[in-house]
């Protein structure tokens, strides 16, 4: 145990030593986390609106005003010809172009249907559904205004015996932000990026400089010098867990309802598949460049695509669905968020955590027993 702690504390130094790599473990993190907290926002909170209105009258001012008035819409443009909304929905200079036909108050005053135009710049589906849901709500409440200003003005009282009022209750993330959903994802992103790459890096620049043939031809085992190898990355892992948890819950606002302790327990298990991953990737690699193009583009990156971090995983094809199930990032983003959103525990996220160990495990023996071969 002597020869481990020893090992372990050189270990430490020789990071300590390296300003730079110093920097880029602790810093990179901290600034990966702000910057795409911020970036992984798909709430649409302005909808930059172009007005074509043929009618004119004060009926249809009215209408618009109640787009002006939810917050949501920005009308930049008013335009007099069709001509002009395609060119700003072309340039992509507006989202939606609302166009109130002639008669708009003609046909409402007669209580007939008055339809109404709206074109979409759709390249961007997500937004331009959430756009067409606000012009919904917009519409239907117009609507029922416009019927109840009827019923007064002509004395009609119609008297139902019951009716049906939902009433909303949004659990977990009350305010349906979307960065309160993508912030814990991003949490688990970060520490798989920390862990593989110093783990692969740390083992092929010992190789590169000669330092490992060094180590190898001393009285150290094979195990005794992976276990000095893992323990220092493994706190390092979780010290940068503790800084970005720090971020989250007071730079974003984001509250662990869940046990803290389940979370750290989970995130070791996690960290030990990353470290048996990124030992993998040391003894495939010669160089530094080698094993960061491997742990980059060969693992780290399919690994964000269908860990379900961005992309639902149901809405994959199903060959691909049964690939996730090979990727522990995509367990551990399942118990971040339930930990951090819904506050819930073992009993509801055993199954994960049973994965997450069982592939941590294996990956960790697979990789520590070619790295002794290796070694041999």
């Amino acid at each position: 145990m002597k020869t481990i702690f020893q090992f372990i504390i050189k270990e430490l130094l020789q990071v300590k030593r390296d300003k730079k790599m110093l920097v880029i473990i602790f810093m990179a993190p901290i600034l990966q986390l702000i910057f795409l907290g911020y970036a992984a926002n798909m709430d649409v909170n302005i909808v930059h609106t172009t007005i074509y209105d043929l009618d004119k009258t004060a009926t249809s001012r009215e209408f618009i005003q109640r787009f002006e008035q939810s917050g949501y819409f920005m009308i930049d443009y008013y335009v007099e010809s069709y001509d002009e909304v395609t060119e700003l929905l072309d340039n992509g200079k507006t989202l939606v172009a609302i166009v109130i036909p002639k008669d708009f108050e003609k046909k409402i005053s007669r209580r007939e249907t008055a339809p109404l135009q709206t074109l979409f710049e759709g390249s961007d589906g997500n937004k331009a559904s959430i756009a067409l849901g606000y012009i919904q709500g917009i519409a239907t409440k117009y609507s029922q205004y416009v019927v109840s200003e009827a019923k007064d003005k002509y004395g009609i009282k119609i008297s139902l015996n019951g009716s049906i009022s939902p009433e909303v209750r949004v659990w977990y993330n009350p305010e349906m932000k979307t960065r309160n959903y993508m912030v814990p994802g991003i949490l688990g992103l970060i520490l798989m990026i920390s862990t593989i790459s110093l783990m692969s890096m740390a083992i092929v620049r010992e190789r590169e400089i000669g330092t490992l043939e060094q180590l190898i031809v001393t009285p150290l085992k094979p195990s005794q010098l992976l276990i000095g190898k893992l323990i220092p990355f493994t706190l390092i892992g979780f010290v940068v867990l503790l800084i970005v948890m720090v971020i989250m819950t007071q730079w974003f606002g984001i509250v662990v309802r869940g046990s803290k302790i389940y979370l750290l327990f989970t995130a070791l298990l996690f960290v030990l598949s990353n470290l048996g991953i990124g030992l993998f990737i040391s003894t495939v690699s010669k160089t530094q460049q080698q094993a960061m193009m491997a742990s980059v583009f060969a693992l780290m990156m399919p690994m964000i695509y269908l860990s379900g971090f961005a992309f639902p995983i149901e809405n994959m094809p199903p060959v691909v669905q049964y690939i996730t199930y090979l990727i522990p990032l995509r367990y551990f983003i399942t118990i971040l968020r339930g930990i951090v959103l819904k506050g819930i525990g073992f009993s509801s996220l055993w199954f994960e955590t049973l994965i997450l160990f069982l592939m941590g495990v294996t990956i960790l023996i697979f990789s520590a027993l070619r790295f002794s071969k290796k070694i041999d």
